[in-house]
């Protein structure tokens, strides 16, 4: 198991990840690792190019924390996903550009290409808008995880889950890559959606993806 401050540094690298990718931006967005009692989160506000490994705050389930700094202000949701999900190992949030652009128009993202099957299904919802950092926005957001990987935040962004950071990492840049073809496909005319049967199809050719290496992530090469 990864000692506390490699887990904390990861988080910062990823946080600078997809910022310099330009699926994120500012100060916005946040992450969390699930660890022994609780779970590491980002802190509220701090720049993520200035943030440090002490920056990274742990909380337990209770909402308890410790540490220099504030949790992020969404915080209830990462809470409750760690509560609720025990095989979730990390929670990602981005106001990534196509996702947001997506999630102001409140369409939920069809399977428009087969790559979706990696959030477990054939869409990606998109739950009501509700005030940031609410119990109310927890909800929400929890009941739209419970057979997905992914969901769309009206009017906000996205958030995605995977069992470890790497793997939520690595869904996240997925999901912004579907979210900007199925935009994208959406100026040119209406985008040929694939059935559900198709996707379910995908779902189960992932399980032997690769060489036999549970960690490989999906794709069809």
């Amino acid at each position: 198991m990864k000692d506390d401050e490699t887990i904390r540094r990861e988080i910062i690298a990823t946080c600078n990840f997809m910022n310099d990718k330009g699926i994120n931006q500012g100060t916005s967005g946040n992450i969390s690792v699930r660890v022994d009692g609780g779970f590491l989160i980002t802190p509220s506000g701090v720049p993520y190019a200035e943030m440090q490994p002490d920056d990274i705050v742990f909380m337990k389930i209770d909402a308890s924390h410790s540490g220099t700094r504030k949790p992020s202000t969404e915080w209830r949701f990462h809470r409750d996903i760690m509560e609720k999900k025990p095989e979730v190992g990390c929670t990602i949030h981005l106001h990534s550009m196509f996702c947001t652009t997506l999630s102001i128009l409140r369409r939920e993202i069809p399977a428009v290409h087969y790559m979706i099957a990696a959030v477990n299904g054939p869409t990606i919802p998109c739950v009501p808008y509700v005030t940031w950092g609410t119990q109310e926005l927890a909800d929400y957001i929890v009941d739209a995880l419970k057979d997905r990987l992914a969901c769309l935040l009206a009017n906000h962004g996205m958030v995605c889950i995977g069992p470890n950071l790497k793997r939520a990492a690595w869904l996240a840049v997925e999901v912004e890559a579907i979210a900007a073809q199925y935009w994208r496909a959406l100026q040119i005319g209406v985008p040929h959606v694939l059935p559900d049967a198709e996707i379910a199809n995908v779902m189960e050719r992932f399980k032997s993806y690769g060489q036999g290496d549970s960690k490989r992530n999906p794709s069809c090469c």
